[in-house]
């Protein structure tokens, strides 16, 4: 059993990456540490153990992997990518609460306890946050979510037009290292919101 947020964040740090990230999915790993902080929050929130929860765009399983680490009951997570979710597989090998689906997230039915999520950061011409957004407000009442703290006017008010209460939990430096070929630097610093929202 993880017994603390630092005991997490070394554990998640133990994760494969991408090994050919996709600019038009906006494919970036998630830092452990970023990774931890939400989901430990989450936890402390009584929204991770015991919980059936899903991760919508889950990439390389960080975030279902640390919900399983913290004694979810199922984790389910959905990714549009199958070569990226072929890495989530081995990720979490010997997790037997953990399920990767094939699925563009507009697609997935049913319900949950929690949503977990680092939804692609709203840009143009590439996914868009809303439609992780969308579909996490329809199917669970408790959603742990981080977006470019730049667009924190219009989540929360796109948050409170669906219904739901947002609270920013904390904010962290996301590193963006260089990924693409357009990328001019070895890494960009810029700031994300780690968003907690309820119904």
């Amino acid at each position: 059993m993880i017994k603390s947020q630092r005991e997490l964040s070394r554990r998640l740090s133990e994760t494969i990456g991408f090994t050919e990230p996709k600019l038009k999915l906006r494919q970036y790993l998630t830092p452990p540490n970023i990774a931890a902080a939400l989901l430990w929050t989450a936890f402390m929130n009584g929204d991770i153990k015991g919980k059936v929860v899903f991760d919508l765009g889950c990439g390389t399983g960080i975030l279902s992997i640390g919900a399983s680490l913290l004694s979810a009951l199922k984790v389910k997570g959905f990714d549009i990518d199958a070569s990226t979710l072929s890495i989530a597989e081995r990720n979490a090998a010997g997790l037997s609460n953990v399920e990767f689906i094939e699925m563009d997230v507009k697609k997935i039915t049913g319900s949950c306890d929690t949503v977990i999520m680092n939804p692609p950061f709203m840009v143009k011409g590439g996914v868009s946050d809303r439609a992780f957004l969308d579909k996490a407000f329809s199917i669970a009442k408790r959603i742990y979510s981080i977006h470019n703290l730049g667009t924190h006017e219009f989540i929360n008010k796109y948050s409170l037009r669906n219904g739901f209460k947002p609270a920013v939990i904390d904010s962290y430096k996301f590193p963006l290292k260089y990924s693409y070929k357009f990328h001019e630097k070895e890494k960009v610093n810029f700031m994300v919101g780690l968003w907690f929202f309820k119904k």
